[in-house]
């Protein structure tokens, strides 16, 4: 069967701004998630070598999950400088490589990522999704399987529902009742208040959603069931926040997505930003037209990382 891979765009550039130094290029423009990107880029398509390739973003407009919750990753960090000023950057890269990309206003990269695997399995593809996400994993079934980055960006773990059960104790599409009794802190909203993840794996094997849960809660544990019938309203809000929407409205057809390689008109636009090193390995008969010069050369240093 075909394989259509999906790229997490966002997540891979946080791995990359955090995993590589502060590459900039001799007239100082950043470049460390540029290099990074496509390095993962280039190794992920050499190691699972997929038929069609799609890269999603997210947006910087407000999406229908602050509308349900206005706190909702109110507590994340202003986005470095340095990381802006490369998304542009890496938007254009992928249309010199001739790689396709989304997006789409009101809905997070996970909405469009869960939309086109959606669409990838009704026509009869086999969908790799790569990113260090957790919430994606509650996409994960007998046709969609993720990519998970280890340590920096060169370690995989492929996660099918087998790898998800071991890792959570429960089934990928458990996944937003399992977060519905959690909450999330890292997105910043509640679930019930004092059930960890040991408790919230037990009840939910035991009664499988959150909504036959409340159905059944005379057959809770006095203190566990008071929590959950005191924070009802927070845990159907979680759950709702946590679920990954596969039907959202897009311009998306597989056959736009075909991925035979990189095209060549990416090899230039690497080369204007000084990555000699990188640009050998994605184009690799192109050695000799390329001089690694020692001004890069903490950039072809990171090699090894790939």
């Amino acid at each position: 069967m075909n394989t259509s891979l999906i790229i997490d765009g966002n997540a891979v550039m946080h791995r990359a701004f955090h995993a590589i130094p502060a590459f900039k290029t001799k007239s100082g423009i950043p470049t460390n998630i540029l290099y990074g990107f496509f390095s993962m880029l280039h190794k992920v398509t050499s190691d699972f070598k997929p038929n069609y390739l799609t890269v999603c973003f997210d947006t910087p407009a407000p999406t229908f999950r602050n509308k349900l919750f206005d706190k909702y990753q109110s507590q994340r960090p202003k986005i470095d400088d340095d990381f802006i000023v490369q998304i542009p950057t890496i938007k254009s890269a992928l249309d010199e490589a001739q790689i396709f990309h989304i997006e789409k206003d009101g809905f997070e990269a996970d909405d469009v990522i869960g939309t086109t695997a959606t669409i990838a399995t009704k026509d009869d593809l086999k969908s790799l999704i790569l990113s260090g996400d957790k919430d994606l994993l509650q996409l994960v079934n007998d046709n969609v399987m993720i990519i998970a980055p280890q340590l920096g960006l060169s370690n995989l773990a492929l996660m099918d529902s087998a790898a998800v059960i071991k890792k959570l104790g429960i089934t990928p599409k458990q996944i937003p009742d399992f977060k519905g009794l959690m909450g999330d802190p890292a997105d910043n909203y509640p679930g019930a208040k004092g059930i960890g993840p040991k408790t919230a794996a037990l009840l939910i094997n035991q009664f499988q959603t959150i909504e036959n849960l409340f159905n059944h809660l005379d057959e809770v544990k006095d203190k566990t069931r008071q929590i959950i019938n005191d924070c009802k309203e927070s845990i159907l809000l979680a759950k709702q926040l946590a679920q990954i929407k596969t039907d959202v409205e897009i311009n998306y057809d597989v056959e736009s997505t075909l991925f035979t390689g990189f095209n060549e008109s990416l090899k230039k636009y690497l080369l204007e930003f000084e990555m000699f090193g990188l640009v050998n390995r994605i184009y690799p008969r192109g050695k000799k037209e390329v001089v690694l010069k020692k001004t890069v050369k903490s950039q072809t240093d990171q090699i090894s990382l790939f």
